[in-house]
């Protein structure tokens, strides 16, 4: 067995990104992996402006006024936002002007509204600025140009915004990884059909169809296949065939209708890892094929599906996507209010929450049996804290690693 951080090595090393790409509209680029370096023909702020309500001034106008001798100016117009100013400003004169506002020519400085008293026309200052006060000039934020985003990120609100600003409608995107999915074992039935004594219902093409969708993927669904060898393999042959990565549950540990390693040898698939040391989702089965797809078989135990995808087909989906870095999880340290416990034979995954109290974060393990068939404690799981190989007890208030999810 590998240990964890062997496997992922391995398994990211297998990853070939994406190269293909697609154009489509600024509305439809939310969780998708840029493909482009965007630059601006636009400076920006896209002209000087104001950035509270106030006075446009001359800073010279103004630079020694006091509450005891403030000075006078004449006010020769009021300037909005998305309003062009009308006028010059000349020495003795104010535009009153409003945050967002255009700098009227001949204003290099803003006197804020608190430290003036408007009488009709005119505007007593009281309170002399800094130069430049609260004027947000050209170009400051960038020029037109300049990098603004790099390709290989992936686009959320905060890029969104970048692009609109930057009247960018069109960008270019890497397509989205085709996951094919499927579940084997005679004793699956669908949520639909009625259960009978022995039956199981299949919960893992439902939970794994909606992983791959939260990660931006398009989720292959091929449904349950029974243990039959020849059906088993034309599915596989399938999937391997149209998908960029596949995700079958089942059929990986050592039982007598446990075929999937058996077929990859036979569909051409080169096997690098069968078994991890981890727990839960010790059987794990990663092969590659001439086509760069990479198919994962994973555990069929529900937990043990979901632990596997979380701690190490994430990572391949990041890469995959064209995510330029960051692919592996994301571990912090923090206390624990319970007890955890493992055998020390294998790096152990306990589910849980992690939840900030009093403002530090804290690690709260989930109610009930940890079963890798136990799938009813995993609902609202958001961490796994992870006992280290050769440690058979955390004791509650104690730090543990903890892997964050989402």
């Amino acid at each position: 067995m590998l240990i964890p951080q062997e496997a992922e090595s391995i398994i990211l090393a297998l990853v070939q990104p994406l190269q293909e790409t697609e154009t489509i509209a600024l509305a439809s680029v939310n969780n998708r992996i840029l493909a482009q370096t965007v630059t601006s023909k636009l400076d920006f702020p896209y002209w000087d402006n104001s950035a509270m309500d106030g006075y446009a001034v001359k800073y010279d106008d103004v630079q020694n006024c006091s509450q005891e001798t403030p000075i006078i100016l004449e006010i020769i117009e009021e300037i909005s936002a998305g309003k062009k100013p009308q006028k010059v400003l000349q020495s003795g004169q104010a535009s009153r002007i409003f945050t967002g506002a255009m700098l009227p020519d001949g204003a290099d400085t803003i006197i804020i509204q608190e430290n003036t008293q408007r009488l009709e026309q005119q505007v007593l200052i009281f309170s002399p600025p800094k130069p430049q006060d609260f004027v947000r000039h050209r170009g400051t934020f960038t020029k037109a140009g300049q990098c603004l985003l790099q390709p290989g990120i992936k686009i959320n609100a905060p890029e969104i915004a970048v692009l609109a600003t930057a009247q960018l409608l069109q960008l270019t995107v890497y397509r989205r990884p085709k996951v094919a999915i499927f579940s084997t074992g005679d004793e699956l039935i669908t949520p639909e059909q009625t259960l009978q004594p022995g039956q199981i219902i299949d919960s893992n093409q439902y939970a794994l169809m909606a992983l791959i969708e939260s990660w931006g993927g398009i989720p292959i669904s091929l449904g349950i296949i029974p243990d039959q060898p020849e059906l088993l393999k034309e599915t596989m042959r399938e999937a391997i065939a149209e998908a960029d990565l596949v995700l079958s549950t089942g059929g990986v540990s050592v039982g007598d209708y446990d075929y999937v390693e058996q077929l990859l040898e036979e569909l051409g698939g080169m096997i690098h890892i069968r078994s991890v040391a981890i727990k839960p989702g010790k059987p794990l089965t990663v092969a590659n094929f001439a086509n760069n797809c990479l198919y994962f078989g994973i555990p069929g135990n529900p937990v043990s599906a979901l632990v596997s995808c979380w701690r190490f087909v994430q990572p391949v989906f990041k890469k995959l996507s064209g995510l330029r870095n960051n692919w592996r999880p994301n571990f912090i340290k923090v206390p624990t209010t319970e007890i955890l416990r493992s055998d020390g034979k294998r790096e152990t995954y306990c589910w849980g929450q992690l939840e900030l109290i009093n403002g530090s974060y804290q690690f709260h393990l989930a109610k009930g049996s940890q079963n890798s068939a136990n799938l009813i404690n995993l609902a609202l799981t958001n961490a796994l804290a992870v006992i280290p190989i050769g440690t058979s007890l955390i004791n509650a208030g104690e730090i543990v690693e903890v892997m964050l999810l989402g």
